[in-house]
């Protein structure tokens, strides 16, 4: 899932590492890398484009691979950014199209969201299967 990263320089890759590095600090439970995080956002976009079915507490946890991106993103050189945006941004048009905005208030009602977090926290998704239904469901909607 790599794009072609060759013409990144050294200052580039230790960017990478040092933001990663930092956001472990600030409480991230390991070192992630770009690579990995855009993989997880990528298989998150796909469950959710299918049905996402499990429950809302990790529908939450998975949410937070966005956060992490959204974090690192600042912190890394512009080659890098340009490097990933082609794979990343084709990610987030397919986890609009599958989602619907609603001000976070489906998730937020397990989960606390401010007005401050990312978009895809606002966001809840169209199709409502398993678990994930059974929580977020609205009262207008029929079961």
């Amino acid at each position: 899932m790599n794009p072609d990263d060759s013409h990144l320089t050294t200052e580039d890759l230790e960017s990478v590492r040092a933001a990663s590095v930092a956001l472990h600090q600030q409480g991230w439970r390991k070192e992630f890398t770009i690579e990995e995080m855009i993989g997880k956002w990528a298989w998150l976009v796909a469950q959710v484009e299918r049905g996402y079915s499990d429950f809302v507490d990790e529908y939450a946890n998975d949410l937070y691979c966005r956060d992490w991106l959204a974090k690192v993103w600042p912190q890394v050189t512009h080659p890098v950014r340009s490097c990933w945006h082609e794979m990343l941004q084709p990610l987030d048009e397919r986890f609009r199209a599958a989602t619907i905005e609603d001000g976070g208030r489906a998730v937020g009602r397990y989960h606390q969201i401010t007005p401050h977090m990312g978009w895809w926290w606002h966001r809840r998704p169209k199709k409502l299967v398993g678990h994930l239904a059974e929580a977020l469901r609205t009262a207008d909607e029929t079961p």
